[in-house]
């Protein structure tokens, strides 16, 4: 939320918006360019590349239009609380989001693998053991290495930690009124982020060539990828998230009492620090 807000209307509503319907469509192409993609078909991986540079375009303007009128002084106070509860419920779709693939895991794991590998199943499956890494019943996956919490994924999860504190230093700052060290903190957030997607590519790198452990590795492969794919994902648009903010922050649009775009990129990254967390522990500990 925009400083200058003296004067808003008591509560702003903008025009007819092309970019919803733009957004809504630059996804379900990413996603079906993804779909195909993982399925072998050749021309996925171009609709999904299309989707994805769609996709920054619509971000880039809509949130471009909705900078031009905060700045411009169009959102009062109620705006603030219309933006604080639409962003705890996008929080919550993606606490859902993960919550799904979690629970894939767990049924997996606690459930679907003890059942093939009772007493009842040995006619079928006489050699499946029922370990979770398992290569499948049928033994038509190539046999690879699981993950381990060490170095990679703890040196993840210290750098992810950190960078929440870097983050939190940034929005006392701010709430201090003290830009430079306000810049100085978040671009610190940012690169720490930086360094985790550059570990994350480097563990992905070992575990198709060093493992043998890939997205076709059953169902300890879809789950690991799925998981931390995503998880990586959002760690790129929570880096991005916050380049824009830094970039605002440098423009002097916030005040110590005006910054929901701060505070709204800040939750997310939080809760981005919290998934993983729990995925450090499932995925590469249990």
């Amino acid at each position: 939320m925009s400083s200058h807000n003296a004067g808003a209307p008591y509560y702003f509503v903008p025009e007819p918006s092309k970019w919803p319907v733009l957004g809504g469509s630059s996804l379900l192409l990413t996603m079906l360019g993804a779909s195909a993609w993982v399925n072998g078909l050749a021309w996925g991986a171009y609709l999904n590349f299309a989707g994805i540079l769609l996709t920054l375009v619509v971000l880039y303007n809509w949130f471009g239009d909705a900078i031009a009128e905060s700045e411009g002084g169009k959102y009062s106070d109620r705006i603030d609380t219309s933006f604080r509860w639409s962003m705890s419920w996008f929080i919550f779709s993606e606490v859902m989001f993960f919550g799904a693939f979690f629970g894939a895991l767990f049924y997996a794991r606690s459930i679907t693998m003890p059942w093939l590998a009772d007493l009842d199943h040995k006619v079928l499956w006489p050699d499946f053991a029922g370990q979770w890494g398992s290569v499948g019943p049928a033994g038509v996956i190539e046999s690879f290495k699981t993950m381990t919490p060490f170095p990679i994924p703890t040196i993840n999860t210290a750098l992810l930690l950190t960078s929440g504190v870097t983050l939190t230093i940034s929005h006392h700052a701010l709430r201090e009124g003290h830009r430079s060290k306000t810049a100085f903190w978040l671009f610190m957030t940012i690169l720490l982020g930086a360094i985790f997607m550059g570990c994350q590519a480097y563990e992905y790198y070992e575990a198709y060539h060093v493992l043998n452990l890939k997205l076709t590795s059953g169902i300890y492969g879809s789950t690991f990828f799925m998981l931390t794919g995503f998880h990586g994902f959002h760690v790129t648009m929570g880096a991005i998230m916050l380049s824009v903010v830094l970039y605002r922050v440098m423009k002097g649009h916030f005040t110590p009492d005006h910054h929901f775009a701060f505070e709204g990129a800040a939750w997310y990254w939080h809760f981005v620090d919290v998934v993983w967390l729990g995925l450090y522990v499932v995925v590469y500990w249990l």
